[in-house]
């Protein structure tokens, strides 16, 4: 539930951060019309107008910034650790109701807008018909509906299965149809047992008529890419955020290609490292088996296999430092809910870009403006400036000094209403 009025709402804050990496404001104000903000800068600078009736919130210890944009979710997902091909074979109406669970879970978290890399049949387009009918609350939705894959591809039980140039146009046209905000391809293969991650999928020509055609409808693309030639063909073919963005061989050595990633710089696309769901966090593995370690110890055999996710992990950082230098803009997105990573825990994300050398404003930036960019919502959310949706995150403490800071949340707006934390009606 939100608590809303329709008038003037004045948030004075001893801390602005507006997402976009410029310095913080001391003893700031944001004031929001409806659900729009008007003004945001120094507090003596930002007044309503005289007269007005205006509700005013005081965090004078607090820091104020964009409500979060994760842009790349699994609404459907349980986060249990079960694979994407026995999920698919849950019903329909089980996964649109955990969409709902899992969309409240990671707005009450703080993340006010996702983006859906891809669902099973109409599920998350009837979450999003249901939460604009005023059933069931959550961020502000970018879906993809349902994920393109070749034929046995990765989430091909999920999506449109297309070979040949001209099946991938009528697929886009066919998903447009079916309301999505953009296409989600799997460029390479992943965890769908009858895939191979470490080769491409869509050849270049399948995949500049799906980039093609999605733009002549307006509409953006983002590839599942965990090889380097499937993070080439992606970036050949005009895509606009490469996902995961894994540089390895067919047989499974890691090379990375610093004229590849000059070119993703060049041309201004996006990477989504999703780091906790890769071998940075292995997908909440890791964790799993430290609390395991903690409560009961390990085998052999489980011991191995967690040394081994932090060889993986080292890697995988070594790879995100070098894409980076290469001037690569990071968009962040936690690809929860999926194995043993639950939605409602974007914030580690953020933390883990930190682990990788992003200072924590950078950080920020990757989770709010930078997220919104990748999914073209940028104008409306994801910094905190005149015209934008009054989407806020009030926390306790400094995030650009402690990014742990995020998850101390104080309170939470979403298009200027106050989000009720706490009632479950």
């Amino acid at each position: 539930m939100s608590h809303s009025t329709d008038g003037l709402k004045l948030i004075r804050v001893g801390k602005l951060v507006d997402g976009t990496g410029s310095p913080p404001i001391e003893r700031a104000a944001i004031l929001v019309e409806g659900d729009t903000i008007r003004a945001a800068g120094a507090e003596k600078d930002v007044l309503p107008p005289e007269g007005a009736p205006v509700e005013e919130f005081d965090y004078p210890d607090a820091t104020l910034v964009p409500g979060l944009v994760d842009c790349h979710v699994h609404l459907i997902g349980f986060g249990d650790g079960r694979s994407g091909d026995e999920l698919t074979l849950m019903p329909d109406e089980v996964l649109t109701l955990q969409a709902a669970r899992n969309a409240r879970t990671h707005l009450q978290s703080g993340v006010t807008t996702v983006r859906d890399c891809g669902a099973k049949n109409q599920t998350t387009l009837m979450l999003r018909e249901a939460m604009e009918l005023g059933i069931t609350p959550g961020p502000r939705l970018v879906l993809a509906g349902r994920p393109m894959a070749i034929i046995g591809g990765h989430l091909s039980y999920f999506g449109v299965q297309a070979t040949g140039a001209e099946e991938c146009r009528a697929a886009v046209r066919q998903l447009v149809k079916e309301g999505a905000d953009f296409i989600k391809i799997t460029a390479t293969g992943g965890s769908t047992r009858t895939s191979f991650p470490l080769r491409p999928s869509f050849n270049v020509d399948e995949l500049k008529s799906i980039v093609d055609e999605a733009h002549r409808f307006g509409k953006h693309t983002a590839a599942h890419c965990t090889s380097t030639q499937g993070i080439s063909n992606a970036v050949e073919a005009g895509i606009d955020t490469v996902i995961h963005g894994i540089f390895k061989e067919p047989d499974g050595t890691r090379v990375f290609q610093p004229e590849l990633a000059e070119r993703i710089a060049e041309r201004g696309i996006f990477v989504n490292p999703t780091l906790m769901a890769s071998e940075f966090g292995a997908g909440g593995h890791i964790e799993r088996l430290e609390e395991l370690k903690a409560s009961q110890g390990l085998d052999a055999e489980d011991q191995a296999a967690l040394d081994q996710m932090y060889l993986d992990r080292d890697a995988r950082i070594a790879e995100f430092i070098a894409m980076r230098e290469a001037g690569i803009t990071m968009a962040s997105g936690s690809d929860s809910a999926w194995s043993y990573f639950k939605l409602g825990r974007f914030q580690s994300e953020l933390e883990a870009n930190v682990v990788g050398g992003m200072t924590p404003m950078e950080a920020i930036v990757s989770g709010t403006h930078d997220a919104a960019r990748s999914s073209w919502i940028d104008a409306q959310v994801g910094s905190l400036q005149p015209g934008k949706k009054a989407d806020l995150l009030v926390v306790d403490g400094d995030p650009t000094k402690d990014i742990k800071a995020l998850r101390d949340i104080t309170d939470i707006f979403q298009g200027g209403n106050l989000i009720d934390r706490h009632s479950l009606i």
